[in-house]
């Protein structure tokens, strides 16, 4: 039988070694643990998510948490995976960005209606450095499966991101402009709703699109 994964929501004090305690505890419990957030740092409080594959039932792992003297609440909650689901992360600019973002919701409502879990993220961002570092990022937000670059022109240390996030297994689909960011994507799409229509297809399970059996990348 495959481990569960699970989501605690812990609420510790704050101060040195309070994640090394918690994490003990979690390693009694053979968790293994797929991901850790710190929701909140203040002198007050600390907030902490885990999600934790585990073999064993969750009360049992509670309750030793709550046992330790920094921690003074523990919630089990349904994981960010199973109510969120995969991401599909959508940057450039504000116009290109909103039309790119009306086919992926439509899309997204589709599969999720079907059992899909698919959430849509947005943020305009122009100048060469701040696309560049924001491509890179994605590649570090939890749930990420597929980028799309929605702008007029793009390209130089853009591009370079590009590559580098697609190595990191992230899909990146760009909209049909000037520059060379087009060159490096798995996909390339003339219209924006149609772009973030197929970015959620590539990326869902309840969808029978496949990027790779494409004969040809340019839309």
């Amino acid at each position: 039988m495959a481990d569960e994964t699970i989501g605690l929501v812990v609420y510790a004090d704050p101060g040195l070694g309070v994640l090394h305690q918690l994490t003990g505890v979690i390693a009694r419990h053979q968790g293994d643990i797929t991901s850790v957030e710190i929701l909140e740092h203040r002198p007050a409080e600390a907030r902490i998510y885990f999600e934790i594959a585990l073999p064993s039932e969750a009360g049992a792992l509670a309750g030793d948490l709550r046992k330790l003297a920094v921690v003074r609440r523990v919630d089990v909650v349904k994981t960010l995976e199973k109510i969120y689901g995969k991401r599909i992360i959508i940057m450039g600019g504000g116009a290109q960005v909103g039309q790119v973002a009306i086919g992926a919701v439509s899309e997204a409502d589709r599969h999720n209606i079907r059992g899909e879990h698919i959430s849509v993220d947005t943020i305009p961002l122009v100048g060469e450095q701040k696309l560049a570092d924001a491509v890179r990022a994605v590649a570090r937000l939890p749930r990420a499966r597929a980028l799309v670059l929605a702008g007029s022109l793009m390209g130089g240390e853009i591009e370079q991101a590009v590559r580098e996030v697609r190595q990191a297994g992230l899909l990146v689909v760009s909209l049909n402009m000037a520059g060379s960011v087009p060159e490096a994507a798995d996909l390339v799409v003339s219209d924006p709703v149609q772009a973030g229509v197929m970015a959620v297809m590539a990326v869902a399970d309840t969808a029978k699109f496949n990027v790779e059996r494409l004969k040809r990348r340019v839309f």
